[in-house]
């Protein structure tokens, strides 16, 4: 297993959860930012992804939301249906119950190596429950686990145990050490090895990686590489392997091995955006253990040092909701009403089983690192935040060069599509509703934050518009880029086992290969198909080696 970062087991930053912007920059992150995005006021969005052994995940938010089953039966795949993907999710995980959560307890797994546990809300996110509720969002409370429903607020577990964030490493090390896996740390992948065999069709033998010298090395495959770089380097390492379109690589002189079109395509996210406001009492947040204490940080890893607990061994966010707002914007926006909707759709293209917007709130004033109004002494704030589900515009990833170390092109083309405007506008405007007009919220919210701003005074879907124009950002959610499909499917890079199309021997098993973002937390989908793969190799493995056996 090759990792282009370095080794994370000492890496407190990564197993403290509440450190999660730590590895936002500088030699943990891939330092992708893209060009100036025209739908977000022409700002430059940072799109963090980890750069150390575990990858994002050990920079994530550790939340579980698994989507709904809709999501995936809209692959249009029966080997990636909603039923299985929920299998294969829960397949991954080892639940501890706690007595205060009323879990879903057919929705959990309990033998794998991922830890998974239910955290308190707070003292806000107690009253957000309320205030939900109040908004005819129903309390259910595992429903982010079971995918019940599109309508509803309850818990999202995290990924999370005894103080420490589980990561995919914890697969390969901790109790789960193998003696036949090696792990080279520090080393980038430049590209695949490809052989034309016999028969004219082209295998994959092995990749050619560098190490921080420079020095370059092959390694060579038994029976399959496998490619689990991430929805903007698992379509780099394609392309600078002759795999993709035709015309891009021929622009940068790499010799066309496979004409795939869809390579680097279809890039999706969820966008996300941190709306904050100002409470008129204390005691609900925990802004003075995060951001009235002088010392924060040196005395939060203290405390998680020597007992891991503390503000930074949970990752700070409270209550979690899911809703459709197609009804609204039906009744109250003529622009919302001329797009046209497949039967049984919304112009989102989600069916009513799915939510337009996912809700939650934090429990202290924080968020990405481009937030720094930090509440003083006697100040309490906290970021309502809202993310869309079903975006419709896309974006693509594209090679800069062919230079192992130089990152690609990333162009996520963030609002593109006026019907994501619409629909998020809509979702910080129900989400300023819940906030300022909830029945266990309305009593305690002094204002907008930071002071002097307004936001929470805005009123229609066009008031909120250039809020979320200037605010509105990335959710770490890429997918969509080496996408999943059928023989029709022109823009498919792999098929339904994962297996690169026009090459034998070639997986790919990240997010990358999602045609469509779920309606949820790229976390658990990423582990499920990272769990399908694992059940793609060893059947092939298992045909295989029966055929020599036959033959013997």
């Amino acid at each position: 297993m090759l990792e282009a970062g370095k080794d994370s087991a000492e890496m407190d930053d990564m197993h403290m959860a509440g450190a999660w912007t730590q590895n936002h920059s500088g030699e943990t992150d891939w330092n992708l930012t893209t060009p100036p995005q025209p739908g977000l006021k022409d700002r430059e969005i940072h799109v963090p992804r980890g750069r150390f052994l575990g990858g994002s995940s050990g920079c994530n938010g550790t939340i579980c939301v698994r989507g709904v089953k809709q999501d995936y039966d809209d692959w249009g795949l029966p080997e990636w249906s909603g039923d299985e993907m929920f299998r294969a999710m829960k397949k991954s995980e080892t639940f501890h119950p706690s007595e205060w959560f009323p879990a879903d307890q057919n929705s959990h797994g309990y033998n794998g190596p991922m830890h998974i546990e239910a955290a308190p809300v707070g003292s806000l996110g107690e009253l957000m429950l309320e205030s939900y509720q109040s908004k005819g969002l129903d309390y259910r409370p595992d429903m982010f686990s079971s995918g019940e429903t599109a309508n509803g607020c309850g818990h999202a577990l995290r990924t999370t145990w005894k103080g420490y964030r589980t990561t995919p490493m914890d697969f390969l090390t901790k109790d789960h050490k193998r003696s036949n896996v090696t792990i080279k740390c520090n080393v980038t992948v430049d590209k695949v090895i490809l052989e034309r065999e016999s028969d004219n069709t082209l295998k994959a033998t092995g990749i050619e990686y560098e190490d921080s010298n420079g020095n370059r090395f092959k390694a060579f495959a038994r029976k399959e590489v496998i490619i689990t770089a991430g929805t903007y380097g698992s379509p780099a390492i394609l392309l600078r392997s002759g795999i993709g379109p035709k015309a891009d690589l021929e622009a940068l002189n790499v010799p066309c091995n496979v004409n795939l079109p869809g390579v680097g395509k279809n890039l999706q996210d969820h966008q996300l955006i941190f709306t904050y406001y100002e409470l008129n009492q204390a005691g609900l947040t925990d802004d003075p253990r995060v951001n009235h204490d002088p010392n924060a940080y040196e005395n939060g890893w203290k405390e998680w040092k020597e007992n891991k607990s503390g503000w930074l061994a949970q990752f700070p966010f409270g209550a979690f909701a899911f809703a459709r707002l197609d009804d609204r914007l039906m009744a109250e926006n003529p622009e919302w009403r001329k797009f046209s909707r497949s039967p049984g759709r919304d112009p989102m293209g989600q069916a009513s089983s799915q939510p337009s917007l996912e809700f939650f709130h934090t429990v202290c004033y924080g968020g990405p690192p481009e937030y720094t109004d930090f509440p003083k002494e006697g100040q309490y704030a906290f970021a309502m935040c809202c993310f869309l589900c079903g975006a419709q515009s896309r974006g693509e990833v594209k090679l800069n060069s062919t230079n192992c170390h130089d990152n690609p092109f990333v162009d996520h083309r963030y609002m593109s599509d006026r019907r994501d405007l619409l629909m998020m506008s809509e979702g910080v405007r129900f989400a300023n509703e819940i906030v300022t007009t909830g029945a266990a919220t309305k009593d305690v919210i002094k204002g907008s934050w930071p002071p002097g701003a307004t936001h929470h005074l805005n009123k229609t879907n066009e008031d909120w518009q250039p809020h979320v124009q200037k605010y509105a950002s990335t959710s770490y959610h890429p997918v969509g880029t080496c996408k999943i499909g059928g023989n029709d499917d022109h823009m498919a890079v792999v098929d339904s086992k994962l297996r690169v199309k026009g090459v034998k021997g070639l997986r790919v098993a990240d997010c990358s290969i999602m045609p469509l973002v779920h309606s949820g937390h790229t976390q658990m989908p990423a582990f499920g198909i990272a769990e399908k793969a694992a059940e793609f190799i060893a059947e092939a493995a298992e045909v295989n080696g029966s055929a020599v056996r036959a033959k013997l």
